[in-house]
């Protein structure tokens, strides 16, 4: 019998191989080709689908078709073969890459709406794959967050119509800015800016393989390539949505260093990274977020994978306590994990290192005011800090599993997807940046400014390494504030413990989002019936007692 995941794992390579030579033949000329197919024509009625290729959708094609042919080749693995849930999941990834590119290459905001749902409804899916109570709730969330977004691009949907065309590109510099915000507001909730940031560590209830898809290099960037797309300078460069980028990106990092739990560490990283892009667009520096968009999906991807191989040999154990010294029983694991991992802090000459140094440099000439910058600096030595604290718990620690477990490495073509995303994870970012000739900007700033960014990677280090020392240093609501994203979303322990009497008084259940919400109305409602059918069927004389004191009120 074929095998489908190898079938499909080929196919898909040679379709992301197809995508880079000609996306690099564009880029390369300079040109772009658009693609019309009239679908329905009635009078003045006429509908066509529009693709348009251009170097930066094809790219970023290049970037999703490889990373999910990566991914499908692991899951044979991880996921088993021949049973019928493995094939509806290999089904459900496939669908995936498919919205995916329904968004990504067409510049009619109608067929971005259909693959934006279509994103929202597949990740709902493999989100709930396990089928337990905490994965439905986390699907719940994934999926009630992303339908917000649906609303901003429902309503600009419309709007835009009354233009002559859904096809956004011809007319960017002709659109009221409010529909601007609605398209900004919409990409927010795909890419877990603040206030939306909840779904995105709740996510990590799926499994690994989708986590390292979905939620590191394709939904979650959704909303930054829409944003890369409408791109318009006068709107952009925003104080206030600059603000809110660089909030995620602090308020996550700082998440990271107080989470125990293998994937939401990894989850909040994503989420950090993700602040950059946005920060880095709202700063007027398109280019610089596509390009960390495209290096940070490689070794992201690589880091969930890595991470997917340790808790499938550990049994499904996800806590870093119980892990350390794993580097002996899988040696090709660790080394991947920690060059994704540096990649990750912007070590020099990997990845990473390329896309946010120049992010980092070219901020200085944006002029933010000194608390941004100081909010932008504090993301980076905390991302340093978050890795450097999960390479010693995962690595550099003493072994804390059970005693007698058999750790090995058998895993032939897990071993070949990691090995591939390794190799891209080293060499893309020097790649792309000689290709699209990033490397020809001239910056000149004093040393202070220059090294800064060593600095604070430096001192970040050095956070995590004491943080490595610090087990109990703080009380223990603080740990369930940064490990429930400071309350984002209600169904967390905030009223639990920041009102301790008000949740004696209710259930110790309901908090925030519900006391004063729909369930905390209904509960009221509940004792005022009771109280009213304990005041009908009292006896007679606390009736008339009742109607005389009324008819005194009324007189």
């Amino acid at each position: 019998m074929l095998n489908l995941y190898y079938m499909w794992f080929l196919m898909l390579l040679l379709l992301s191989m197809g995508f880079l030579f000609s996306g690099l033949y564009f880029l390369m000329n300079g040109s772009s080709l658009l693609l019309e197919w009239p679908l329905y024509s009635n009078n003045s009625m006429y509908m066509e689908y529009v693709i348009y290729l251009d170097w930066i959708s094809m790219f970023f094609t290049f970037v999703v078709i490889f990373i999910s042919s990566m991914v499908v080749l692991y899951s044979s693995v991880y996921m088993g073969m021949y049973s019928y849930s493995s094939m509806r999941f290999l089904f459900l990834v496939l669908l995936f890459v498919f919205s995916m590119l329904l968004m990504i290459l067409s510049p009619n905001l109608l067929s971005i709406m259909l693959g934006w749902d279509g994103l929202g409804l597949v990740s709902y899916c493999l989100v709930i794959y396990y089928s337990s109570l905490k994965s439905y709730l986390a699907g719940m969330i994934t999926c009630l967050i992303n339908r917000l977004g649906d609303i901003g691009l429902l309503i600009s949907l419309g709007w835009i119509f009354s233009y002559g065309s859904w096809n956004f590109m011809f007319y960017l510099d002709l659109y009221m800015s409010n529909i601007f915000y609605l398209i900004i507001l919409s990409s927010f909730t795909s890419s877990a800016q603040i206030p939306f940031s909840s779904w995105l560590p709740a996510a990590m209830a799926a499994p690994t393989p989708v986590s390292s898809l979905v939620h590191s290099s394709t939904l979650v960037t959704a909303g930054v390539y829409l944003l890369i797309r409408f791109f318009n300078y006068l709107i952009f460069i925003n104080t206030f949505f600059l603000f809110i980028s660089l909030m995620t990106m602090t308020m996550s990092s700082f998440c990271a260093n107080y989470e125990y739990d293998l994937k939401k560490i990894i989850a909040l990283s994503t989420l950090s990274q993700l602040g950059l892009m946005m920060s880095c667009l709202f700063m007027g520096l398109v280019d610089l977020s596509f390009f960390h968009l495209l290096s940070h999906a490689m070794f992201k991807s690589l880091l969930f994978l890595c991470s997917g191989i340790i808790i499938h040999l550990m049994m499904g154990c996800q806590d870093i306590r119980m892990m350390g010294s794993i580097c002996f029983s899988m040696p090709l694991t660790c080394c991947s994990f920690n060059i994704s991992n540096m990649a990750l802090c912007g070590f020099p000459f990997l990845s990473g290192f390329y896309s946010s140094d120049l992010i980092v440099e070219n901020s200085s000439f944006s002029s933010m005011s000194l608390i941004m910058f100081i909010l932008f600096y504090m993301g980076l030595g905390l991302t340093a800090s978050y890795s450097v604290r999960l390479f010693y718990y995962s690595i550099l620690s003493s072994f804390s599993f059970v005693g007698l477990s058999n750790l090995f490495e058998d895993i032939s073509y897990m071993k070949l997807s990691i090995i591939l995303l390794t190799f891209f994870s080293v060499i893309f970012g020097c790649l792309f940046m000689w290709l699209t000739n990033l490397d020809m900007y001239f910056l000149t700033l004093p040393l202070y400014l220059s090294i800064s960014t060593l600095m604070m990677v430096g001192l970040g280090l050095y956070i995590g390494y004491e943080l490595m020392y610090l087990k109990n240093f703080m009380f223990a609501t603080y740990y369930f504030l940064n490990g429930s994203m400071w309350f984002m979303y209600s169904y967390s322990y905030g009223l639990f413990y920041f009102n301790y009497s008000m949740s004696l008084i209710l259930t110790k259940s309901m908090f925030w989002g519900e006391y004063y919400g729909g369930l905390g109305m209904s509960y009221y409602f509940m004792k005022l019936s009771n109280f009213f059918q304990f005041y009908s069927i009292s006896s007679f004389k606390v009736f008339f007692v009742m109607l005389i004191f009324w008819l005194m009120i009324f007189m």
